[in-house]
């Protein structure tokens, strides 16, 4: 498994910045890592022209003109973006709040956002100040009060403190949500609580967070989706497939991708070269070699080079 399909830039800093963002990382990113703004901002999203790096409205009107080196999505009304090599935080202005002073940077979640520093992971406020030094080799975002970090190659989760709550004991971690942990162990991935007692058992070959009631596993080489009492909600029969997002999930059909909705009907007929699961209203996409947005009705409201 992958981190953060929640670890989220655009295609491919668009397709990663949405996906999580295909996401996400989905990424997917999904639905780890949104890419709306706070609730006081109308979404944006990020755009790739000509080398440099922006944000666009959802009716693809530019709002932010290229000029960063690489970003990310927009969260709690912050977005990572990249200047000679270093990271800050802009606002929807486009304007920097944190001056770019880290080696990597990711959205925020529950108040804080992760920074690299000297290829150690911390987590900074929306001041800039850092609320837990950096001292992890990998780190995910915070998802229901705990977040996945690693020491060396074992994982565990911390709280906002910074302490852990599960010691570093698993192969891989992804975010949480609703109480339920994925983790891998011996090769297969399940679910833990914040107890680290086995909510759904050690079955998969990968898993991730639950989003609209429903997680992304894959069994037999294959990607369906499970619900919280681990009975298969979508049974595997997809090459590839994001986390649910408002309502739907991108799924890999023989090389395409499409959407199904949470009954598994398709919504969208796999035509994309690739996609991200929809924030907002848009999804990610790419069309041959070119990155795209699309709105739920299929339609491309935004393609490079256009």
């Amino acid at each position: 498994m992958t981190a953060d399909p929640a670890r989220g830039r655009v295609f491919l800093s668009l397709m990663t910045g949405a996906l999580l963002l295909i996401a996400a990382g989905p990424p997917v990113p999904s639905a780890q890592g949104q890419m709306a703004t706070s609730e006081r901002f109308a979404p944006l999203f990020p755009i790739r022209q000509q080398g440099k790096e922006g944000y666009i409205d959802r009716t693809g009107k530019m709002v932010i003109a290229p000029q960063f080196d690489k970003t990310g999505h927009f969260a709690e009304g912050l977005a990572p973006a990249e200047r000679n090599g270093q990271w800050g935080y802009i606002n929807p202005s486009g304007h920097y709040v944190i001056q770019p002073q880290f080696d990597d940077a990711r959205p925020f979640s529950e108040g804080v956002a992760r920074i690299l520093r000297n290829h150690r992971w911390g987590y900074t406020d929306r001041t800039g100040k850092i609320v837990i030094e950096p001292r992890f080799d990998q780190a995910r975002k915070f998802s229901d009060g705990l977040a996945a970090v690693a020491v060396g190659d074992r994982w565990g989760y911390i709280d906002p403190s910074g302490r852990f709550v599960i010691e570093p004991e698993f192969e891989n971690a992804e975010d949480g949500s609703d109480g339920l942990l994925p983790v891998e162990r011996d090769g297969k991935w399940g679910f833990i609580g914040a107890d680290r007692s086995v909510r759904i058992a050690m079955q998969y070959e990968s898993a991730n967070r639950f989003s609209d009631g429903l997680a992304r596993v894959k069994l037999n080489g294959q990607w369906g989706y499970v619900d919280r009492n681990g009975r298969l909600a979508i049974a595997p029969r997809y090459d590839d497939a994001t986390s649910f997002s408002e309502g739907w999930a991108a799924v890999s059909v023989g090389g395409k991708w499409g959407y199904i909705d949470a009954t598994g009907k398709m919504v969208i007929e796999p035509r994309f070269d690739k996609a991200a699961f929809f924030v907002q209203g848009l999804a990610a996409v790419k069309i041959g070699r070119k990155s795209a947005y699309i709105n739920r009705s299929g339609a491309v409201v935004w393609m490079a080079g256009q």
